[in-house]
């Protein structure tokens, strides 16, 4: 064989050598770990176990560590719902509530949205809504807008103390929306629940300070 013939075949074979270590790198090139506001997102927009699955499963077990090791309210979250949902492990609900639970315990209104959502449809627990209002009031009071819109939808619909309605209508009527569309369903919300409370009180509620006499 000649010697341009060897350089040609020499550089064939580097050549598929590249090809194959770059397609080798794609397929085993790790996911990196989600920050907080990368799951705040996730969460928001009810697609973070779907991110989860879309990633292969390849952050299992940094969410596991995050979750029970290093305690983290947002990986709590992840964690817990991974495990009510049977995603990338087995399912567990009991763990997976418990989680949730100590996730809502440290702050995070994510976890007390989504503890009141199950016990409003009654998902995995005893269908109760009242205790919902429960889980759901303080992130309200805390002025997370999903928060807000949870519990005057069900102050509107009969659940919890007519004597904290008023308070329920003054944090959503004084909010802060993100579009058009979030106004308009919080506006249909607060019209539902004005319905059950005297007008001089919806009046008093849509002050921007709240004044009980």
């Amino acid at each position: 064989m000649k010697v341009s013939s060897r350089i040609l075949m020499l550089r064939i074979c580097l050549l598929l050598l590249s090809v194959v270590s770059i397609n080798v790198f794609a397929v085993t090139e790790a996911v990196d770990i989600y920050s907080d506001q990368q799951l705040i997102s996730l969460i928001r927009s009810n697609q973070y176990l779907q991110r989860v699955k879309a990633d292969d499963c390849q952050l299992v077990q940094d969410i596991e560590a995050r979750a029970e090791v290093l305690q983290q309210p947002m990986y709590q979250f992840l964690w817990g719902e991974m495990l009510n949902n049977g995603v990338c492990v087995k399912a567990h609900p009991s763990r997976g509530m418990a989680l949730l639970q100590t996730s809502a315990e440290q702050g995070s209104a994510e976890a007390m949205v989504k503890l009141a959502d199950y016990y409003y449809r009654g998902k995995l627990v005893i269908k109760d809504p009242n205790r919902a209002v429960q889980y759901v009031l303080p992130a309200a009071a805390n002025g997370d807008l999903t928060a807000r819109m949870t519990l005057v939808r069900l102050f509107g619909e009969g659940y919890g103390s007519p004597a904290d309605y008023e308070l329920g209508y003054h944090w959503l009527y004084n909010s802060i929306f993100d579009d058009d569309a979030q106004q308009k369903k919080a506006s249909s919300l607060l019209q539902m629940l004005a319905a059950k409370m005297p007008a001089s009180i919806v009046a008093r509620a849509q002050q921007p300070q709240l004044y009980k006499r």
